[in-house]
C-alpha cells in the first residue's frame, strides 16, 4: 500500500528550447509602475497643495479676514512668519501659528456672520 507516488526531478530544457529567461526589466516593471502610480496619486497632489498654501500665506496682509484650521473666523492684527496675532472678537486677541490659516475670506464676512 503506497499512498504517495515517487517524485522525479524534471530535467532542464536543452539550449535553444523553451522560453527565454526574463530580463531584469520585466521583474522590475511592476515596482516601477507602482512607483509611478504613487507619484501621480499621492506625491504630486500633495506638492501642489503645499505650493498653494505657501502662496496663500505669502499674500496675507494685516486686516484680512481668514479661517483657521480649527474653523475660527478671525481678523489678522499682526502678521509674522511663524506666529500671527488675530482678533477673534472685539478686543480679544490671540496668537496662532501662521501655517494654520486655511482660507482668506472676502472683507466684511465676519460682520455678516455675527
Amino acid at each position: 500500500m503506497h499512498f504517495i507516488a515517487n517524485a522525479y526531478a524534471a530535467t532542464a530544457p536543452a539550449a535553444g528550447q523553451g522560453s527565454p529567461p526574463q530580463g531584469g526589466l520585466m521583474t522590475l516593471l511592476p515596482i516601477l509602475l507602482i512607483a509611478v502610480a504613487f507619484y501621480f496619486l499621492f506625491i504630486r497632489p500633495q506638492n501642489k497643495m503645499r505650493r498653494e498654501q505657501k502662496a496663500l500665506i505669502a499674500a496675507l496682509v494685516v486686516g484680512d479676514e481668514v479661517v483657521t484650521a480649527s474653523g475660527l473666523l478671525v481678523r489678522i492684527v499682526e502678521l509674522g512668519p511663524l506666529y500671527t496675532t488675530v482678533e477673534i472678537a472685539s478686543g480679544v486677541r490671540v496668537k496662532i501659528q501662521t501655517a494654520t490659516i486655511q482660507q482668506v475670506l472676502p472683507k466684511g464676512t465676519i460682520d455678516k456672520a455675527q
